[in-house]
């Protein structure tokens, strides 16, 4: 019941004065300083009047009156005690697992590591470097191959990932792909998704059954198999090479401490997730999932790559060695359109690993392995059938029937989840949290506890893996995994690596088009409640109440912002939000028997995953110019779409743009395209500049995605989790992705776009929590301080840089561009020189060189005080005042601070400086 009582006694808008950075005062002072009357009248000359909201902005259900943060967490808690948490033995890729809490409070709950942003300036992300070249060893080690990736979203999507780099190395000359019915359904389902899309064939087969032709470019087996068997696959591995095909293995990490690692019988790539070292299910996400090959494939990996290299002054430094990021490089050209990776995840369970060392591991999964051991000796003895052959923690029980399911009901009572898609059997996997009385309760579930209790079948946990089964390699033997056991050692490393980083603890980041805005502790407290975090993906819906209603009122209240009829919460990045929305426009056209529509329309100026994302939903692209102002050139745009009217699927168009303004034609733009049978897509990276005051589905947007790690306040975790959830129009709602283990209550939509039914669901409560407290007022406040904050700081630096682009009256959106480029003539000063000088000032760098090179697009966000925006302007002034004494010639082109910068400790403290300034 909610009662409507005076606004005197209702809890008090704290917390949007806290999110909302600047004071009443704060507000006024920069009003005068730009000549706005007010937040309203900038509004008013910012935002053209013909996309502008009508009526008063409005949120449904809890959000139309925000509670105080104490009592929603109360409100929250109530939501996730409907989540039945119980003993989750589904397994099919997710499996419970412990976070040590030295990982736990010092990485995933502290701000110090969530914050940060991608490493893109190596000097001040050396820790987070070194930790994530601590996981690609340990995934180099375990899967016995030469190179790994600094992490990739799930397992399957890694899998759709490594079919890709298949074909890319067979020069898209062999156009099928092979994957054993063996593997887990979610990735045959994404697999299916990504090869319709790309004009891959893909064939599903038993393993037993697979056979290569000069077609193959790649075959993809699991180890174990989905239902727990572990199988021989040298001999298959022979022969897909000799097939001159490439071997796909998605193997268990943990699996990997006592089998054969992949590598070892011939598998090319090595796909999976590292869900089970330390992260917790969280009902499908975030986990990092990883890809590791052999050397010679290391320039199609997907992703990034992290590598030692030498500082200036001949000391190991990290960086990121072959940041590939072929979407930013290749555009339409690129294999892959990965963006972000899983970074925070990654680190996680990187230092999973450190903490438990190799022989840590191998102790937790040998002890896994000995109690499935005694499991499957209990249930034979008591005349159980289950599947033949050797197994790590998963077992096949054979029975069907009505005796299967008073099985599966007396299992429930119990308090264990069992994995029941196959209708003539039932599976479980033991885990980490896994002991001998867990096995004996399973025991009286089947009716097979022997009189004894488990005394008779200790002796069969010690049974060893047969040959060849069995590794013999060593791994882990690093001493990064030797030295820090003990919790001591293991808290000092993590502050070490935190302490060479640069977070939102420390200053603002002001990167445009990325949106590091406030993560608010309060949002961030119920991402480790177990009711979140220890559900598994695929259990009944029934049992997961509280996640229902949290992701329907997230799912209502996005419609409301943007102006969408429906959402969907799958895509677990952006990346995968581009490429689910333009899907969701190839199934509606398709849907009309226009299959011919395959034509893309995207800016020259587009963010590089637009185009790469477009290719790979099977689309060509034609680009569209802009003119000198930034905009969209709409002759070129009219003349492309009548050109290809008959063929023009869609327009890819960020709003506001790319260059941070708001274009006044943008309705006149989506009318182009719908009257040449396109649909519209809007790259919502921007949406930070429109909540409240605009939605892209009233001014003719038809799908949308958001990025929820900006706009909605999911932390950045150094490079991910991220999450791109798209809205869309009414007529395309029918063909959103759906899935193929969990009914989402579509009928007819595209396939899955993610290994999870709802993505990355345990870090969706940041967002709830967020919409929730600021409410309609707070968020539409919110933008407008955004914008507020951006002209503020245009104003006070464009007498001492240009100011690249402006809309009318000369405001800028959220965001703004500085152009460098007359400051290499004057001084030889590049875009990099203040960027690597403003770390000496206490800052990250605004986003270098994208969309323009040799410019800097800030976006000061409304998270940001005036004192922080005055401190950060003042520093970007003293360096237009030392590039002045380059320009004098008082300080050479080749020795002034912004070309030997950053300055270290070590260097400012040497006994001999050798500068002249």
């Amino acid at each position: 019941m909610s009662i409507q009582a005076p606004r005197h006694l209702l809890p008090s808008d704290t917390f949007v004065r806290r999110h909302v950075a600047p004071t009443p005062a704060e507000q006024a002072t920069m009003l005068e300083a730009i000549g706005a009357a007010s937040l309203d009248a900038l509004t008013d000359q910012a935002i053209p009047d013909a996309i502008r909201l009508e009526g008063e902005f409005a949120l449904r259900g809890d959000a139309e009156r925000p509670l105080g943060e104490h009592e929603l967490i109360a409100r929250l808690e109530a939501m996730a005690a409907r989540n039945v948490v119980s003993r989750a033995l589904i397994g099919c890729g997710y499996h419970g697992t412990i976070t040590p809490p030295v990982i736990q409070r010092n990485i995933l709950e502290n701000p110090g590591w969530y914050t940060q942003y991608t490493p893109y300036q190596a000097e001040i992300s050396q820790g987070r470097l070194e930790a994530l070249l601590v996981f690609q060893t340990m995934i180099e080690d375990l899967t016995g191959l030469e190179v790994a990736n600094a992490s990739l979203l799930d397992e399957a999507t890694a899998a759709a990932e490594a079919m890709h780099m298949c074909w890319a190395a067979a020069r898209k000359k062999r156009s099928v792909f092979v994957a054993s019915s063996d593997c887990h359904p979610q990735t045959l389902g994404v697999l299916r998704t990504r090869a319709e899309a790309a004009g891959i064939e893909l064939r599903v087969v038993a393993t037993a059954d697979i056979a290569c032709d000069d077609q193959v470019c790649g075959v993809l087996v699991q180890y174990p198999t989905s239902f727990g068997r572990v199988e021989d696959y040298g001999e298959l591995g022979e022969a897909v090479h000799g097939a001159g095909a490439l071997f796909v293995v998605a193997a268990d990490l943990l699996a990997c401490a006592l089998l054969r690692p992949p590598g070892e019988f011939g598998a090319d790539i090595c796909v999976g997730s590292s869900q089970r070292f330390g992260v917790p299910m969280g009902y499908g996400g975030p986990h990092a999932a990883f890809l590791s090959t052999r050397d010679k494939f290391k320039r199609n990996i997907p992703g990034r790559i992290i590598g030692v290299s030498k500082d200036s002054e001949g000391q190991v430094a990290y960086r990121m060695a072959m940041q590939t990021r072929e979407q930013h490089i290749r555009r339409e050209k690129a294999s892959s359109n990965i963006c972000t990776a899983q970074v925070l995840l990654a680190i996680m369970a990187g230092m999973y690993g450190v903490y438990h060392g190799p022989e840590g591991l191998r102790r937790i999964a040998t002890r896994v392995h000995g109690l499935t051991l005694m499991l499957a000796e209990g249930l034979r003895k008591a005349g159980l059938v289950l599947t033949e052959g050797p197994v790590f923690d998963t077992l096949r029980i054979e029975i069907g029937g009505s005796e299967r399911s008073a099985l599966i009901d007396r299992a429930v009572k119990a308090g264990f989840e069992l994995r029941i898609d196959d209708p003539k059997a039932l599976a479980l996997s033991l885990d980490e949290l896994s002991t001998p009385d867990e096995v004996a309760r399973l025991l009286e579930v089947f009716g097979a506890l022997p009189s004894d209790g488990l005394g008779s079948l200790f002796g069969a946990s010690e049974a060893k893996l047969p040959a060849p089964h069995a590794r013999t390699s060593e791994y882990l033997s690093h001493e990064i995994f030797h030295r820090h056991h003990a919790e001591h050692e293991m808290l000092r490393y993590l502050h070490r690596m935190q302490a060479r980083d640069l977070s939102l603890t420390t200053s603002m980041i002001s990167l445009g088009s990325c949106t590091m805005k406030l993560n608010a502790t309060s949002e961030m407290l119920p991402v480790t409640w177990p009711a979140f975090g220890a559900l598994h993906p695929f259990v009944p819906r029934e049992r997961a109440a509280g996640y229902t209603e949290l992701l329907t009122s997230l799912e209502t209240w996005l419609c409301d912002i943007t102006g969408f009829a429906a959402m969907s919460l799958q895509p677990n990045a952006g990346s995968q939000g581009e490429y689910a929305g333009l899907l969701t426009i190839r199934a509606y056209h398709r849907s009309r028997g226009d299959e011919g529509r395959t034509v893309c329309l995207i800016p020259v100026s587009a963010h590089g995953t637009n185009p790469a994302s477009a290719v790979m939903a099977g689309m060509k692209v034609v680009v569209v110019a802009c003119d000198e102002l930034g905009n969209i050139d709409v002759d070129d745009l009219r003349a492309k779409a009548e050109q290809h009217k008959a063929e023009l699927a869609a327009l890819m168009v960020t709003y506001p743009s790319t260059h941070g303004v708001f274009e006044a034609r943008i309705k006149e733009i989506c009318s182009i395209v719908h009257d040449n049978g396109g649909q519209v897509y809007l790259d919502g990276a921007n949406m930070n500049a429109q909540v409240g005051l605009c939605r892209p589905g009233d001014y003719g947007a038809d799908v949308c995605h958001l990025n929820l790690h900006k706009t909605f306040c999911i932390p950045h975790g150094g490079g991910g989790p991220g999450m791109g959830p798209i809205g869309v129009a009414a007529h395309l709602a029918p063909f959103l992705p759906t899935h193929p283990v969990v009914d989402m209550g579509l009928e007819g939509g595209t396939g899955p776009v993610s290994a999870a039914p709802w993505g990355s669901p345990s870090i969706l409560p940041i967002s709830w929590v967020y919409i929730a407290l600021m409410g309609a007022r707070g968020l539409k406040e919110a933008t407008q301080v955004a914008i507020l904050n951006a002209n503020y700081m245009k104003t006070r630096l464009e007498s001492h840089y240009q100011v690249l682009y402006a809309g009318r009256e000369g405001r800028v959106a959220h965001e703004f561009i500085l152009d460098l480029r007359p400051l290499k003539q004057s001084a030889g000063i590049e875009a990099e020189d203040v960027a690597k000088r403003l770390m000496d000032y206490g800052f990250h760098a605004p986003t270098m060189s994208f969309p323009v090179a040799g410019t800097l697009m800030i976006e000061p966000t409304e998270s940001e005080s005036l004192a922080e925006l005055d401190r950060f302007c003042d520093a970007m002034i003293a360096i237009r005042e030392e590039i002045a004494k380059v320009e004098a010639e008082t300080w050479s082109r080749e020795d002034n601070p912004l070309k030997h910068a950053p300055h270290t400790a070590a260097a400012v403290m040497a006994d001999d400086w050798a500068h002249a300034y």
